[in-house]
């Protein structure tokens, strides 16, 4: 059933994969060969999984981005546009096949990845031209980087351009031009790539509090990035906000407690939930209380798009 649908248009721009998952009871070393216990084949891709989580907590989503003419492209074409997402900007390639994903995932839930770009290659500016009626009503424009950078600053410029506001997951890591820093409004990022960014800075650990985080907030504000968010994995987060008024430009987000079975995607799983509730009108502190509880409840199931959670499940463990 197709999710009703609140505050503005969220347009993902970026990449779709077939998600090639083997379970084992630990990742191998390197050199090293180990015996699985199940295998899977899931629709993925971080900007596809944005979307579809986005869609399924609130979100009127459009999707672009590129698979190949293939069952792996179906597949996927299918799984977004039955979790609500406009695919009507998703090209087709006759000239390569849909992207991939080969994931490892051990009894933890915790996951290797190797991704083969495909058709998410072929993605051009010119496709973010061909969506340009897509940006012009949006009011979030969700970005990461596992397509080409050329492409990701299009579309940061078509966001920009339209006044909507454009949230950059800084994931798989790449340096960026200080020109798509200064077109990203929410930058995205864990505590490693935080660390990387700003030259190898050090990074609070877990337990600090906010004035620990200040010196932090502040280089990043140096960079032209104004409000961050820093994913802690089972900490948590930290909202850095410059924009807030002060006393309340540093928020700790506490960690939502589950039982993990899978964390593949629980990251695109928050990265769509914070673009669901910016979309709503909500602050950048609660989007990110909001998408804790949304990445929480999607590592409790095996898998990416099906595994994440309905709106209505994440309001009813806040609520709790």
């Amino acid at each position: 059933m197709t999710p009703e649908t609140t505050g503005g248009r969220i347009v993902v721009v970026g990449s779709l994969n077939a998600d090639l998952t083997i379970y084992c009871e630990r990742l191998p070393l390197p050199g090293e060969t180990v015996h699985g216990n199940g295998f899977a084949v899931n629709p993925g891709g971080k900007s596809a999984n944005q979307a579809v989580a986005a869609s399924k907590l609130g979100g009127h989503v459009s999707l672009v981005g590129a698979v190949g003419d293939d069952a792996n492209g179906a597949m996927l074409l299918a799984s977004t546009a039955g979790a609500g997402v406009d695919i009507s900007r998703v090209r087709s390639s006759s000239v390569a096949a849909t992207g991939v994903a080969v994931i490892s995932v051990d009894a933890h839930g915790e996951n290797s990845i190797i991704i083969s770009a495909g058709a998410n290659g072929t993605l051009s500016p010119a496709d973010v031209a061909d969506a340009t009626d897509a940006f012009e009503r949006a009011a979030v424009v969700c970005l990461c980087l596992e397509v080409s950078l050329e492409t990701v600053a299009a579309a940061a410029q078509a966001g920009h351009d339209a006044g909507a506001t454009v949230l950059l997951n800084l994931s798989p890591y790449a340096e960026i031009p200080q020109s798509l820093a200064n077109l990203s409004d929410v930058l995205l990022v864990n505590a490693h790539e935080a660390s990387l960014f700003l030259g190898d800075a050090e990074v609070p650990g877990a337990g600090a509090d906010a004035a620990a985080w200040e010196p932090v907030r502040m280089q990043f504000a140096a960079r032209g990035l104004e409000r961050v968010l820093v994913t802690l994995g089972a900490h948590g987060s930290v909202v850095l906000d410059s924009q807030a008024a002060e006393g309340s430009r540093i928020t700790r987000v506490a960690p939502t407690k589950v039982n993990a079975v899978d964390t593949t995607g629980a990251g695109d799983a928050f990265t769509g939930a914070v673009a669901a509730r910016l979309a709503a009108g909500e602050s950048l502190a609660y989007a990110a209380s909001f998408a804790s509880v949304a990445a929480a409840l999607a590592a409790t199931k095996k898998g990416t798009q099906a595994a994440y959670p309905a709106v209505e499940d994440v309001e009813r463990r806040l609520a709790s």
